[in-house]
């Protein structure tokens, strides 16, 4: 049980940060889980944290599914489609990889891209669907483990001219399409894998609505190229204590 908690806590408060959540959960799952592989459990635990997000932003996602957003429906289906066609092939290859470090250190210079963006004003000129499609692709390679879904996207959407709560906003409101079609992937692969990890699952949505809400706090509080650098410096250290591990 202990192990449940621990687990769910861990991708709670990792799954917004640019510390791969997946990556930290599946080399927590080495060392806490015998019966399932580590990252079929990860993966699954974005469930919880999927929950958050729904419950979170309920007025977005109630005008997204009543047509009166249509622009962030389009987007979310383009990043979705991308996201899925990029992800599982991915997640054939890495099934039994472990945590890369390169990758997180890769994240987190992408992230000081992010807070170098912050401070100028000129972004690149880039229309709603190509960005729907570059930030699709990289959350598609998020399946890798080690390679942060939320710095990744972070930086994708910093490419334009975006506010830092939506960033943030859109970042974690675009994983729901891909981790509904992942966990339903992994429940028909594993039925018992839910029956088994849901004290996990509840640890992860009720850590992560907590922390959820402190970051979005967090962002209008703070200059954004503060919150890029912070996240930066975030991968950095996880990336050092990965190579120590």
């Amino acid at each position: 049980m202990l192990s449940n908690i621990l687990l769910g806590i861990l991708q709670g408060i990792f799954e917004w940060i640019p510390i791969s959540s997946e990556g930290v959960v599946a080399l927590a799952g080495q060392f806490l889980v015998k019966e399932f592989n580590p990252i079929e459990v990860a993966l699954f635990l974005h469930l919880g944290t999927l929950l958050a997000v729904l419950i979170y932003f309920k007025k977005d996602w109630k005008e997204i599914i009543t047509f009166k957003n249509q622009k962030e429906l389009r987007f979310l289906i383009i990043a979705t489609v991308f996201s899925l066609a990029i992800g599982y092939p991915f997640y054939k290859l890495v099934l039994n990889m472990a945590v890369g470090n390169t990758l997180l250190l890769i994240t987190g210079f992408g992230l000081l891209f992010t807070a170098y963006f912050q401070k100028k004003e000129k972004r690149f000129k880039i229309s709603q669907d190509k960005l729907a499609v570059i930030t699709g692709f990289f959350q598609g390679l998020a399946v890798i483990p080690g390679f942060s879904r939320s710095g990744a996207t972070i930086f994708a959407l910093s490419l334009e001219k975006n506010r830092p709560k939506e960033i943030l906003k859109i970042s974690y409101m675009i994983s729901v399409p891909v981790v509904l079609a992942s966990s339903f992937y992994l429940f028909w692969q594993n039925p018992t894998l839910a029956f088994e990890k849901w004290p996990a699952l509840l640890f992860s949505f009720l850590t992560g609505f907590l922390t959820l809400h402190f970051l979005i706090n967090l962002s209008g509080k703070i200059n954004f190229f503060k919150f890029a650098l912070i996240f930066s410096l975030l991968c950095f250290l996880g990336a050092g204590i990965g190579l120590i591990i």
